[in-house]
Protein backbone atom coordinates (compact mmCIF):
# COMPACT_ATOMS: atom_id res chain seq x y z
CA UNK A 1 0.00 0.00 0.00
CA UNK A 2 1.22 3.49 -0.89
CA UNK A 3 -0.03 6.54 0.96
CA UNK A 4 0.11 10.15 -0.28
CA UNK A 5 3.47 11.76 0.36
CA UNK A 6 1.89 14.91 1.78
CA UNK A 7 -0.91 15.01 4.39
CA UNK A 8 -4.18 14.47 2.57
CA UNK A 9 -7.80 15.10 3.30
CA UNK A 10 -10.10 12.23 4.16
CA UNK A 11 -12.02 10.35 1.49
CA UNK A 12 -9.11 10.04 -0.95
CA UNK A 13 -9.64 7.96 -4.11
CA UNK A 14 -7.83 4.61 -4.11
CA UNK A 15 -6.14 2.98 -7.09
CA UNK A 16 -5.88 -0.82 -7.19
CA UNK A 17 -3.12 -2.18 -9.43
CA UNK A 18 -1.91 -5.56 -10.69
CA UNK A 19 0.40 -6.83 -13.40
CA UNK A 20 0.10 -8.72 -16.64
CA UNK A 21 0.88 -12.22 -17.85
CA UNK A 22 3.03 -14.08 -15.32
CA UNK A 23 4.55 -10.92 -13.81
CA UNK A 24 4.89 -9.76 -10.21
CA UNK A 25 4.14 -6.44 -8.58
CA UNK A 26 7.80 -5.60 -7.90
CA UNK A 27 8.47 -5.40 -11.66
CA UNK A 28 7.90 -1.69 -12.48
CA UNK A 29 4.54 -1.28 -10.73
CA UNK A 30 6.13 0.63 -7.82
CA UNK A 31 7.28 3.28 -10.31
CA UNK A 32 3.66 4.00 -11.20
CA UNK A 33 2.38 3.69 -7.63
CA UNK A 34 4.93 6.19 -6.32
CA UNK A 35 3.87 8.74 -8.91
CA UNK A 36 0.21 8.27 -8.00
CA UNK A 37 0.93 8.54 -4.26
CA UNK A 38 2.90 11.73 -4.87
CA UNK A 39 -0.22 13.12 -6.55
CA UNK A 40 -2.30 12.42 -3.44
CA UNK A 41 -3.81 8.99 -4.13
CA UNK A 42 -3.83 5.89 -1.98
CA UNK A 43 -2.55 2.95 -4.02
CA UNK A 44 -2.87 -0.80 -3.46
CA UNK A 45 -0.59 -3.05 -5.53
CA UNK A 46 -0.99 -6.81 -5.24
CA UNK A 47 0.43 -10.10 -6.47
CA UNK A 48 -1.99 -12.74 -7.69
CA UNK A 49 -2.21 -16.00 -5.77
CA UNK A 50 0.52 -18.43 -6.87
CA UNK A 51 2.82 -15.53 -7.84
CA UNK A 52 5.37 -13.28 -6.18
CA UNK A 53 4.79 -12.69 -2.48
CA UNK A 54 1.29 -14.17 -2.43
CA UNK A 55 0.57 -17.68 -1.18
CA UNK A 56 -0.86 -20.60 -3.10
CA UNK A 57 0.28 -23.88 -4.63
CA UNK A 58 1.31 -24.83 -7.22
CA UNK A 59 3.47 -21.82 -7.96
CA UNK A 60 3.23 -19.90 -11.23
CA UNK A 61 -0.27 -21.15 -11.94
CA UNK A 62 -2.08 -18.59 -14.07
CA UNK A 63 -5.80 -19.09 -13.65
CA UNK A 64 -7.99 -16.32 -15.03
CA UNK A 65 -11.01 -16.95 -12.79
CA UNK A 66 -8.77 -16.93 -9.71
CA UNK A 67 -7.10 -13.70 -10.82
CA UNK A 68 -10.48 -12.02 -11.22
CA UNK A 69 -11.42 -13.22 -7.72
CA UNK A 70 -8.14 -11.76 -6.43
CA UNK A 71 -9.05 -8.44 -8.02
CA UNK A 72 -12.43 -8.47 -6.28
CA UNK A 73 -10.77 -9.27 -2.95
CA UNK A 74 -8.19 -6.50 -3.37
CA UNK A 75 -10.88 -3.97 -4.34
CA UNK A 76 -13.01 -4.99 -1.36
CA UNK A 77 -10.05 -4.60 1.00
CA UNK A 78 -9.08 -1.25 -0.51
CA UNK A 79 -12.55 0.10 0.24
CA UNK A 80 -11.98 -0.54 3.97
CA UNK A 81 -8.74 1.46 4.31
CA UNK A 82 -8.64 4.48 6.61
CA UNK A 83 -8.96 7.75 4.75
CA UNK A 84 -10.18 6.14 1.53
CA UNK A 85 -13.41 7.02 -0.24
CA UNK A 86 -14.97 3.58 -0.75
CA UNK A 87 -17.07 4.92 -3.59
CA UNK A 88 -14.05 6.05 -5.62
CA UNK A 89 -11.99 3.01 -6.60
CA UNK A 90 -9.96 3.06 -9.82
CA UNK A 91 -8.75 -0.17 -11.41
CA UNK A 92 -5.34 0.01 -13.07
CA UNK A 93 -4.32 -2.98 -15.14
CA UNK A 94 -1.64 -3.65 -17.71
CA UNK A 95 -1.51 -6.29 -20.45
CA UNK A 96 -3.58 -9.26 -19.18
CA UNK A 97 -4.69 -7.19 -16.18
CA UNK A 98 -5.78 -4.48 -18.60
CA UNK A 99 -8.31 -7.03 -19.78
CA UNK A 100 -9.22 -7.87 -16.20
CA UNK A 101 -10.18 -4.29 -15.34
CA UNK A 102 -12.33 -4.12 -18.47
CA UNK A 103 -14.07 -7.33 -17.41
CA UNK A 104 -14.62 -6.02 -13.87
CA UNK A 105 -15.78 -2.60 -15.01
CA UNK A 106 -18.38 -4.33 -17.14
CA UNK A 107 -20.04 -5.46 -13.90
CA UNK A 108 -20.10 -1.93 -12.49
CA UNK A 109 -17.62 -2.44 -9.63
CA UNK A 110 -15.20 0.39 -10.45
CA UNK A 111 -15.33 4.18 -10.60
CA UNK A 112 -12.89 4.34 -13.52
CA UNK A 113 -10.29 2.15 -15.18
CA UNK A 114 -6.87 2.52 -16.76
CA UNK A 115 -6.07 -0.31 -19.19
CA UNK A 116 -2.49 -0.13 -20.43
CA UNK A 117 -1.64 -2.20 -23.55
CA UNK A 118 -4.61 -4.41 -22.62
CA UNK A 119 -5.33 -7.98 -23.62
CA UNK A 120 -8.85 -7.73 -25.01
CA UNK A 121 -9.16 -10.63 -27.46
CA UNK A 122 -7.86 -14.13 -26.85
CA UNK A 123 -8.42 -15.07 -30.49
CA UNK A 124 -6.47 -12.04 -31.72
CA UNK A 125 -3.58 -12.77 -29.36
CA UNK A 126 -3.36 -16.40 -30.50
CA UNK A 127 -3.61 -15.36 -34.14
CA UNK A 128 -0.82 -12.82 -33.66
CA UNK A 129 1.42 -15.51 -32.17
CA UNK A 130 0.93 -17.67 -35.24
CA UNK A 131 0.10 -21.29 -36.00
CA UNK A 132 3.70 -22.49 -35.73
CA UNK A 133 4.11 -21.03 -32.28
CA UNK A 134 0.83 -22.56 -31.15
CA UNK A 135 2.04 -25.95 -32.43
CA UNK A 136 5.27 -25.60 -30.42
CA UNK A 137 3.37 -24.91 -27.20
CA UNK A 138 0.55 -27.43 -27.59
CA UNK A 139 2.40 -30.57 -26.39
CA UNK A 140 3.48 -28.86 -23.16
CA UNK A 141 -0.02 -27.49 -22.62
CA UNK A 142 -1.60 -30.92 -23.04
CA UNK A 143 1.01 -32.51 -20.78
CA UNK A 144 0.43 -29.93 -18.06
CA UNK A 145 -3.33 -30.34 -18.30
CA UNK A 146 -2.92 -34.09 -17.82
CA UNK A 147 -0.57 -33.45 -14.88
CA UNK A 148 -3.24 -31.31 -13.25
CA UNK A 149 -5.82 -34.07 -13.63
CA UNK A 150 -3.58 -36.65 -11.94
CA UNK A 151 -2.29 -34.22 -9.30
CA UNK A 152 1.29 -34.11 -10.50
CA UNK A 153 3.55 -31.01 -10.41
CA UNK A 154 3.00 -28.60 -13.31
CA UNK A 155 5.01 -28.46 -16.48
CA UNK A 156 6.25 -24.94 -16.91
CA UNK A 157 6.95 -22.74 -19.92
CA UNK A 158 8.99 -19.56 -20.09
CA UNK A 159 6.67 -16.58 -20.28
CA UNK A 160 9.07 -14.71 -22.58
CA UNK A 161 11.68 -15.85 -25.08
CA UNK A 162 13.12 -15.42 -28.54
CA UNK A 163 11.18 -16.22 -31.70
CA UNK A 164 11.15 -19.93 -32.41
CA UNK A 165 11.54 -20.93 -28.77
CA UNK A 166 8.97 -22.77 -26.68
CA UNK A 167 8.00 -19.56 -24.88
CA UNK A 168 4.56 -18.09 -24.62
CA UNK A 169 5.53 -14.54 -25.58
CA UNK A 170 8.13 -15.34 -28.23
CA UNK A 171 9.12 -12.06 -29.84
CA UNK A 172 12.53 -10.55 -30.49
CA UNK A 173 11.99 -7.76 -27.98
CA UNK A 174 10.22 -9.66 -25.18
CA UNK A 175 13.06 -10.87 -22.95
CA UNK A 176 15.40 -7.89 -23.61
CA UNK A 177 12.51 -5.54 -22.82
CA UNK A 178 11.69 -7.30 -19.56
CA UNK A 179 15.38 -7.24 -18.60
CA UNK A 180 15.29 -3.49 -19.19
CA UNK A 181 12.17 -3.22 -17.02
CA UNK A 182 13.87 -5.07 -14.18
CA UNK A 183 17.06 -3.00 -14.50
CA UNK A 184 15.02 0.21 -14.24
CA UNK A 185 14.10 -0.88 -10.70
CA UNK A 186 17.60 -2.07 -9.82
CA UNK A 187 16.57 -5.72 -10.23
CA UNK A 188 17.58 -8.61 -12.44
CA UNK A 189 15.05 -10.68 -14.34
CA UNK A 190 16.45 -13.78 -12.66
CA UNK A 191 15.39 -12.38 -9.26
CA UNK A 192 11.94 -13.90 -9.80
CA UNK A 193 10.61 -16.72 -11.99
CA UNK A 194 9.20 -15.65 -15.34
CA UNK A 195 7.42 -18.93 -16.02
CA UNK A 196 3.83 -20.15 -16.04
CA UNK A 197 2.15 -23.53 -15.87
CA UNK A 198 1.67 -24.54 -19.51
CA UNK A 199 -2.07 -25.29 -19.22
CA UNK A 200 -2.86 -21.58 -19.72
CA UNK A 201 -1.99 -22.01 -23.42
CA UNK A 202 -5.27 -23.91 -23.89
CA UNK A 203 -7.31 -21.24 -22.12
CA UNK A 204 -5.93 -17.83 -22.96
CA UNK A 205 -7.52 -17.91 -26.42
CA UNK A 206 -10.95 -18.18 -24.80
CA UNK A 207 -10.54 -15.06 -22.66
CA UNK A 208 -11.79 -11.98 -24.49
CA UNK A 209 -12.65 -9.02 -22.25
CA UNK A 210 -13.82 -7.11 -25.33
CA UNK A 211 -17.11 -8.95 -24.79
CA UNK A 212 -17.66 -6.77 -21.73
CA UNK A 213 -16.57 -3.49 -23.33
CA UNK A 214 -20.07 -2.34 -24.20
CA UNK A 215 -21.08 -2.63 -20.53
CA UNK A 216 -18.21 -0.41 -19.32
CA UNK A 217 -20.03 2.81 -18.54
CA UNK A 218 -17.43 4.32 -16.20
CA UNK A 219 -14.63 6.55 -17.55
CA UNK A 220 -11.87 4.46 -19.12
CA UNK A 221 -8.37 5.31 -20.29
CA UNK A 222 -7.21 2.81 -22.91
CA UNK A 223 -3.50 3.11 -23.78
CA UNK A 224 -2.07 1.22 -26.74
CA UNK A 225 1.34 0.84 -28.39
CA UNK A 226 1.32 1.27 -32.15
CA UNK A 227 3.52 -1.77 -32.91
CA UNK A 228 2.18 -4.11 -30.22
CA UNK A 229 2.23 -7.69 -31.55
CA UNK A 230 1.30 -9.36 -28.25
CA UNK A 231 -1.96 -7.55 -27.47
CA UNK A 232 -2.98 -6.34 -30.92
CA UNK A 233 -3.76 -2.64 -31.02
CA UNK A 234 -6.62 -2.99 -33.48
CA UNK A 235 -8.66 -5.01 -30.99
CA UNK A 236 -7.95 -2.60 -28.14
CA UNK A 237 -9.14 0.29 -30.31
CA UNK A 238 -12.28 -1.66 -31.11
CA UNK A 239 -12.90 -2.27 -27.41
CA UNK A 240 -12.45 1.44 -26.64
CA UNK A 241 -14.94 2.35 -29.36
CA UNK A 242 -17.61 0.33 -27.54
CA UNK A 243 -17.16 2.21 -24.26
CA UNK A 244 -19.24 5.39 -24.02
CA UNK A 245 -16.69 7.19 -21.80
CA UNK A 246 -13.40 5.87 -23.17
CA UNK A 247 -10.31 7.98 -23.84
CA UNK A 248 -7.89 6.30 -26.25
CA UNK A 249 -4.18 7.16 -26.22
CA UNK A 250 -1.67 5.68 -28.67
CA UNK A 251 2.12 5.68 -28.32
CA UNK A 252 4.87 4.70 -30.77
CA UNK A 253 6.58 1.46 -29.88
CA UNK A 254 6.09 -2.15 -28.84
CA UNK A 255 4.22 -3.85 -26.03
CA UNK A 256 6.87 -3.48 -23.33
CA UNK A 257 8.05 0.03 -24.26
CA UNK A 258 5.39 1.76 -22.16
CA UNK A 259 7.00 0.59 -18.89
CA UNK A 260 10.33 2.36 -19.34
CA UNK A 261 11.73 5.59 -20.67
CA UNK A 262 11.47 7.30 -23.03
CA UNK A 263 7.74 6.42 -23.10
CA UNK A 264 7.10 5.82 -19.40
CA UNK A 265 7.05 9.50 -18.44
CA UNK A 266 4.48 10.34 -21.11
CA UNK A 267 2.33 7.31 -20.35
CA UNK A 268 2.15 7.95 -16.60
CA UNK A 269 1.60 11.68 -17.11
CA UNK A 270 -1.44 10.86 -19.25
CA UNK A 271 -2.66 8.53 -16.52
CA UNK A 272 -2.35 11.25 -13.89
CA UNK A 273 -4.22 13.72 -16.09
CA UNK A 274 -7.01 11.17 -16.52
CA UNK A 275 -7.13 10.46 -12.78
CA UNK A 276 -7.40 14.15 -11.92
CA UNK A 277 -10.34 14.48 -14.29
CA UNK A 278 -12.34 11.43 -13.14
CA UNK A 279 -11.31 11.00 -9.48
CA UNK A 280 -9.74 14.23 -8.24
CA UNK A 281 -8.04 14.50 -4.89
CA UNK A 282 -9.83 17.31 -3.05
CA UNK A 283 -8.20 19.45 -0.37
Amino acid sequence: MYRPWAPAAANVPVIVMAHGFGCVRSLRLPAYAERFAAAGYVVVVFDYRYFGESDGQPRQLLDIASQLDDWRAAIGWARTLDGVDPERVVGWGTSLAGGHVITLAGTGTLTAIIAQVPHVSGFAAVRAAGVRQAARLLPAALDDTWRALVHRPPRYLDAVGAPGTCSIMATADARPAMEKMAAADGLALDDFPITVAARIVLRIGLYSPIRHAGAVTCPALIQVASDDTLTPTREARKAASRMPQATLKSYPGHHFDVYVEPLFGTVVTDQLEFLRSVAPVTA
